[in-house]
């Protein structure tokens, strides 16, 4: 695993949609979700976002290296609304992988229990003693060394989507953390995308859903 380096893409992040209650942004791989410990890391989207909203919290997160769809609140009753949804997961949520070679089954279930890896912090293994982790899978796109996969978790494990592919020996492209030097060189970034986010609106009550495209694909 290599020494992480942050060098996030400048701007303000993509804002899809926006109201009295709630900002959804396409998020940028290589741009922190929340601010991390080390003072280079105070830069990420929630404090991009603050310049144009104050009152903005977060209410989820997205690996620094993955893209997409990230929405969060612009005051306290919708945060306490989003958070109970994903705690609650209530949320439908989907991401587009580009992973390496082409999986025998066309859809299907991923049940591995993941627990960290205290000897590699901060990665996740496959443990039988780790918490429950769900993964659904199509395969969408079979290329020639690789397949574009829609990936629907029924839980939000750390590095859950990027394990699950690694154990099934279908390892995301461009991965700093599970892919080996061949698999990683096929990519200059992680080939994960939040590609779509659905939730109850916190004032109207409706479900709400929003898409994006991956631009890797």
């Amino acid at each position: 695993m290599e020494k992480f380096i942050y060098n996030p893409p400048a701007g303000v992040p993509n804002i899809l949609y926006q109201d009295n209650d709630i900002v959804v942004i396409n998020k940028a791989s290589g741009l922190l979700s929340n601010p991390g410990r080390a003072v280079e890391t105070h830069d990420c989207a929630l404090s991009r976002l603050k310049t144009c909203f104050p009152s903005i919290i977060l209410v989820h997160r997205l690996d620094c290296e993955t893209s997409g769809i990230m929405a969060f609140a612009l005051h306290k009753a919708a945060e306490v609304h989003l958070k109970k949804q994903f705690e609650a997961r209530t949320t439908s949520k989907s991401y587009l992988a580009e992973v390496f070679g082409n999986p025998s089954q066309q859809s299907g279930c991923l049940n591995w229990s993941l627990a960290p890896d205290k000897n590699n912090v901060p990665r996740q293994k496959v443990s039988e003693d780790g918490k429950a982790a769900v993964t659904h899978f199509e395969v969408l796109i079979h290329k020639t060394d690789s397949a574009v996969v829609l990936l629907k978790p029924e839980t939000g494990r750390t590095h859950q989507l990027r394990v699950h592919m690694h154990h099934w020996g279908h390892t995301i492209l461009g991965d700093n953390f599970y892919a080996s030097a061949e698999i990683k060189a096929m990519s200059n970034r992680l080939r994960l995308h939040a590609y779509s986010l659905g939730f109850t609106h916190p004032s109207t009550d409706e479900f709400v859903e929003f898409k994006i495209a991956a631009d890797f694909l």
